[in-house]
């Protein structure tokens, strides 16, 4: 399952502002976003208004097509592309994605697989 990760910037002095709108989001957006495919979706708010957003999809393309299609979300996106910094184009389809180099379970799963392995050789030498 594909894990995104993205990185915007929100300008500085609309912060309250973003804030505000986030807390709720609309309903029809937010059933956008699930009829989409995402899940466990979070926005994470850093200093200077760094923002770090995470999600999973099992098909993030057909995720952002379906998004892309959406009147909804094509309002919702209308609306907040003013709170950001160096964007061109809509805030869900321009956001710098962000390059995962460390996932726990993957790592675990692989060590365990590895230990399998290894004391099946030590079996099979023995």
């Amino acid at each position: 399952m594909p894990r995104i990760c993205f990185q915007l910037q929100v300008r500085p002095e609309l912060l309250d502002e973003y804030l505000e709108r986030h807390a709720p989001v609309w309903p029809e957006m937010l059933a956008e976003i699930a009829a989409s495919g995402r899940r466990n979706y979070s926005l994470f708010l850093g200093d200077a208004g760094r923002l770090i957003g995470y999600y999973e999809t099992d098909d993030d393309a057909a995720a952002q097509a379906y998004l892309a299609a959406s009147p909804v979300a094509a309002r919702w996106e209308a609306e907040m592309g003013r709170f950001f910094l160096g964007l061109d184009g809509r805030p869900d389809q321009a956001a710098t994605p962000l390059t995962e180099v460390f996932h726990l379970e993957d790592q675990l799963a692989t060590a365990g697989e590895r230990a399998a392995s290894a004391i099946d050789e030590e079996s099979s030498a023995s």
